[in-house]
């Protein structure tokens, strides 16, 4: 088969943060209950929340590994190397690039990326550790987005779209902090598929005590990405919190290295579950870098829960979760098991560059093979269509 030469829109590229990304915008009385850094042991490390926090092995990024590096790891680990091993195999200082927005867009031209979404590194891992506290997390998340427009944008020479971090544990802030979002031309923001720890305890983004919040995403028709981060699942009993366990490459086999996949199923699910879909019907919710292998259970419950309660759903819950959900599988993922779930129309292309688990470069997707039996025309639409027009808001 051919292979397709036109533009990627790269839906899961990374920055990585600045030393004050975390403080900039945090007032100084708050910065206790936030993020500091300290100096322990010869190393420079985060404090969150008062406490040592591991998630982010070296969060000053210097050296960093290398885009891909871990692409042998994933693939079978043919030459039976330890994770660290391969980390530090491919330590380099830290490129302009990857801290610096033109450096970026320059990198990204470079690349064939006509368009490119950017997540946190470490901004998707600290709302588990700081959840007790809403006051200081809504503070540290408002800061941390006033940082990323400064230093990067939200719709940065029509190439790079960054994503504002929004979570639901004061329902309040959250639509102000959207309204914000909107009004910078923001075209997605980023949300971590978890139970939310609200003032009474413990709800799922569906309660609708979050309504106000959705109905306002549904009218004004911004695409909300569920990107895999610390969730409530790191404190299940299962697992460490450390960076290494998360990414599965810790001492020995655990199900923490299952976190982003049994995180987005649950998610995902409880918006079919709860009708969201039908509720709100013009929300485009879509899962990155959490892969697809959840994908075929979770029809079958979908068919149970339709069967079982047919007076339930206006509507064939499967269909609607197809309108309504886009899914990046990972790189490793057979692509014509994740279309024959979703359909094409429904599946987006993204790297993780420049991080270790990802591509070396974006356009390597082409030399896996795995969009091979898909016709050029279907190439284009996971490559780029699809994930250019999630990019562009759909207003009611």
């Amino acid at each position: 088969m051919e292979k397709y030469d036109g533009p990627l829109f790269d839906c899961d590229n990374h920055y990585y943060e600045a030393e004050d990304a975390f403080m900039r915008h945090v007032p100084r009385r708050m910065q206790k209950r936030c993020v500091q850094w300290v100096d322990m042991d010869g190393k420079r490390r985060h404090l969150v929340a008062g406490k040592l926090n591991h998630a982010v092995g070296n969060p000053t990024f210097d050296p960093i590994s290398k885009p891909g590096v871990l692409r042998e790891y994933y693939r079978g680990n043919p030459e039976g190397r330890s994770f660290v091993e391969l980390i530090r195999s491919a330590l380099e200082p830290m490129p302009p690039e990857y801290m610096d927005r033109d450096a970026r867009v320059a990198r990204a031209e470079e690349q064939g990326l006509a368009g490119a979404w950017l997540f946190p590194t470490a901004g998707v891992l600290y709302e588990q550790a700081m959840s007790h506290d809403i006051e200081a997390l809504c503070v540290l998340t408002q800061g941390f987005n006033r940082w990323l427009d400064e230093d990067w944008g939200l719709a940065y020479k029509g190439r790079l779209f960054s994503a504002p971090y929004l979570m639901l544990a004061d329902v309040d802030w959250a639509c102000g902090e959207l309204e914000w979002a909107l009004e910078h031309d923001a075209r997605l923001i980023v949300m971590r598929p978890s139970p939310i720890l609200t003032r009474d305890g413990w709800r799922p983004h569906t309660d609708e005590r979050f309504d106000p919040f959705w109905a306002r995403v549904d009218e004004a028709g911004i695409t909300v990405v569920a990107h895999v981060g610390s969730t409530a699942y790191t404190a299940n009993g299962y697992g460490g919190n450390a960076a290494l366990d998360a990414l599965g490459g810790g001492r020995k086999p655990s199900v923490a290295s299952l976190i982003p996949e049994r995180a987005i199923y649950d998610y995902l699910l409880t918006f079919a579950f709860d009708k969201m879909f039908e509720r709100f019907p013009n929300l485009r919710i879509c899962s990155v870098e959490s892969g697809s292998g959840f994908l075929g259970d979770l029809f079958v419950k979908l068919e149970h829960s339709k069967q079982r309660m047919p007076w339930y759903y206006k509507e064939d819950p499967a269909e609607l979760f197809r309108r309504n959900v886009w899914i990046n599988p990972f790189w490793e993922d057979k692509m014509t098991d994740v279309v024959a779930h979703m359909g094409v129309d429904r599946v987006i292309y993204g790297s993780d560059w420049p991080h270790m688990e990802g591509m070396e470069q974006p356009r390597d997707i082409l030399e896996e093979g795995e969009l091979d039996p898909f016709s050029l025309a279907d190439q284009a639409k996971i490559l780029y269509e699809n994930s250019a027009a999630l990019n562009e808001r759909r207003p009611l």
